[in-house]
């Protein structure tokens, strides 16, 4: 008798039978694993997960290329502790620890929050992790490695500062994950990369994460991955269709003002907000703050203690506006961020799918504004058509008659003074920031209006000790001469 497949009925229950196919239940994972992950909520895979977990479970080296948002970290964090479950004791002796997989990061905040996850997933085990990064002091880090770790989550400078301080000992590491990996070789981290992955074991899996794939990466992939297999659930670079992506047409002096206009006309009640420098990011906001807004700025001279701090604000609510250059563009897995705006288009076309991909995350819907204004903007908006394949419809934004009761005096990120056109009982109206100009007070006397006029007899008086003729000069002295002219004495001459 043949055995034959069964195919289901119609559309429907297909989708079912592959949602309960990519279920993580499915996976045979450890049963401490097991127990984590469905406590987090988690049950159906992502497609990356999907894919990726059977994958790194057999051992094999992965580049795998997904939309941001989709669940990396679980996708690498689960099977190489599921594959770790081996080496698992309750021995206090740091020897019965040592480092056995490290996950590399491009920013402090994104190596945090993965070492939360990795902490999340391995609650249940005996696994130890810890997580290195610059900013904040060493001491505490190091005794922490030297109690013995199996996960380590590092940035790649304070790595080598651990490595340099023999805290870090990377000789039994057997797993190696490069997450967001094009960033790292964006900012220049290449020559650390390699110096790290000469002091690992030859014989090791590696597994390289990203949300976009150059050709450089892939040159680091040949030299680095043995056999790999590549896994693409998306094009390349491309954006989440569940974000709806709109640019705008707005004028530098007018961007604060439009982005006030969409967060009335949206009711966007959270957001981030993208700008090219560490300088503007402050400026903006400090004025949003004037503005009434609950804003917080996020930028790479912040230390390490305030970023997190601005980062914890977000998430609880405490704060409407996180306004941040590219050092948040990466991988920050915040829940439920309904919109992204670009207030300045990225300089590197692939950091805006970055960007917005920090809305609309897991499947759900989000907004991405981005406004162009004059300048260069117009060829970097030209760059991200040609990386993302739309068209890009720059369009114009109208505002409204009367705008929310905002404070419109104060310094702006162009660094103008800007002055109110608010007037007794009137309301402030919508003119461009460009129109608004300082108002004269009205004169309080017309006195002080008059132009000062001399009196056409007026002479001007000798003072009263210079008062008698001068003495006749000298017939020994030239006429040309001038005569000495009395200046007057504080005390009189004895």
């Amino acid at each position: 008798m043949t055995e034959q497949t069964s195919v289901p009925a119609n559309p429907e229950t297909a989708a079912a039978a592959e949602v309960a196919a990519s279920a993580f239940a499915n996976l045979n994972l450890a049963q401490p694993l097991a127990r984590a992950v469905a406590e987090m909520g988690f049950s159906a895979m992502t497609p990356i997960q999907a894919q990726a977990i059977p994958v790194v479970i057999q051992g094999r080296d992965v580049m795998g290329a997904a939309q941001t948002g989709t669940g990396k970290t679980a996708a690498f964090a689960l099977p190489l502790l599921h594959r770790m479950m081996k080496h698992e004791n309750a021995s206090t002796s740091p020897a019965r620890h040592p480092v056995r997989a490290l996950v590399l990061l491009p920013t402090r905040e994104l190596a945090d929050q993965v070492a939360q996850q990795v902490k999340l997933f391995a609650k249940y085990t005996n696994l130890r992790s810890a997580v290195v990064f610059g900013g904040v002091d060493m001491k505490p880090q190091t005794a922490e490695l030297k109690a013995g770790v199996e996960v380590l989550v590092a940035t790649p400078g304070r790595l080598l500062d651990h490595i340099e301080a023999k805290s870090a000992v990377l000789n039994q590491v057997e797993y190696v994950v490069l997450d967001e990996a094009d960033r790292m070789l964006d900012i220049g981290f290449l020559p650390d990369l390699q110096r790290i992955l000469s002091y690992l074991p030859k014989q090791r899996t590696t597994l390289l994460f990203s949300a976009t794939f150059s050709p450089e990466i892939k040159r680091l992939a040949g030299s680095y991955l043995q056999d790999p297999i590549t896994i693409e659930v998306a094009r390349p670079n491309a954006t989440a269709s569940t974000v709806e992506q709109r640019f705008f047409g707005v004028p530098e002096d007018n961007k604060r003002h439009a982005l006030h206009e969409l967060l009335r006309q949206r009711e966007i009640r959270q957001a981030f907000v993208f700008v090219n420098s560490k300088l503007g990011c402050a400026r903006l906001a400090r004025a949003l703050e004037r503005d009434g807004l609950k804003a917080a700025a996020l930028h790479g001279d912040k230390s390490q203690d305030e970023r997190l701090k601005a980062l914890d604000a977000f998430k609880k609510g405490e704060v409407d506006l996180l306004v941040c250059t590219d050092v948040a563009a990466r991988g920050l897995d915040i829940k439920d961020v309904p919109a992204v705006f670009n207030f300045d288009l990225p300089f590197n076309a692939e950091d805006y799918v970055h960007r917005i991909g920090r809305t609309g995350r897991a499947g759900a819907a989000g907004l991405a504004f981005s406004f162009v204004g004059g300048g260069n903007d117009a060829r970097l908006a030209a760059d991200i058509e040609k990386l993302i394949k739309k068209k890009i419809e720059v369009e114009g934004l109208e505002f409204a008659d009367q705008l929310p009761d905002i404070r419109r005096q104060g310094r702006i990120n162009s660094g103008r003074r800007l002055y109110s056109d608010q007037t007794h009982g009137d309301h402030h109206r919508s003119t461009p920031r460009g129109d608004y100009a300082r108002t004269a007070p009205a004169p309080r006397d017309p006195f002080f209006d008059k132009p000062y006029e001399a009196s056409p007899d007026s002479q001007v008086a000798q003072p009263t000790w210079d008062a008698g003729e001068r003495a006749p000069a000298s017939r020994s002295i030239s006429a040309n001469i001038r005569p000495k002219r009395k200046v007057a004495a504080l005390f009189k001459a004895s």
